[in-house]
């Protein structure tokens, strides 16, 4: 099964993003936008994993996470991977406790890596992907359009604290992806 690991965003973050999506979706077109529903942050992506390493996971959730306390992320830049000349994937960055998410990201990385789960190939950076570009497209105008809305950010409302991690499963179907919590642990509170 096809499995992640995420930080889960509130709704009014959810909504706040899907008006950023709707604010470019105005300007270009080729992009298959994420869900609004379906939108994270995403820890340690586990690829495809046997059903008997579920439980491993679930206890890595446990163990990596049982010193960690809630804390506060805010959400700030806008950009592209893997760079502007040929973008594939638009992503809003981590502004507030970057350090925090990298920590607990490496934590699992290495955590994961002991029951055979394959370490990534790039470094971590924390981001939320709000879309995939699938077609050629102006690409100035959206590197443009993006400068202009990472200015215009409304940033109180990009703030919000994290309080659990989620373990996930990752139905892939025509309409899009589906996912499903099977783990939440929660982290401690300050």
């Amino acid at each position: 099964m096809r499995a992640f690991i995420a930080v889960t965003l509130p709704k009014e973050i959810k909504k706040s993003l899907k008006h950023l999506q709707c604010q470019l979706q105005v300007s270009t077109t080729g992009i298959k936008w994420v869900e609004p529903e379906n939108i994270h942050l995403t820890l340690k992506f586990l690829g495809e994993v046997e059903e008997k390493k579920i439980v491993k996971l679930k206890g890595i959730l446990e163990e990596a996470l049982k010193d960690k306390t809630e804390f506060l992320i805010s959400l700030s830049s806008l950009g592209v991977f893997p760079d502007s000349g040929f973008p594939r994937i638009i992503w809003i960055g981590i502004n507030r406790n970057n350090d925090k998410v990298k920590l607990i990201a490496e934590e699992l990385e290495n955590k994961t890596a002991q029951i055979g789960v394959i370490k990534g190939k790039k470094a971590f950076s924390a981001h939320i992907t709000l879309g995939r570009i699938k077609l050629n497209l102006d690409r100035e105008n959206l590197i443009g359009q993006l400068k202009k809305l990472e200015h215009d950010l409304p940033r109180e409302e990009l703030e919000f604290l994290v309080n659990k991690i989620t373990l996930f499963k990752s139905t892939l179907t025509a309409q899009g992806p589906i996912y499903e919590a099977f783990k939440e642990t929660s982290l401690k509170t300050n």
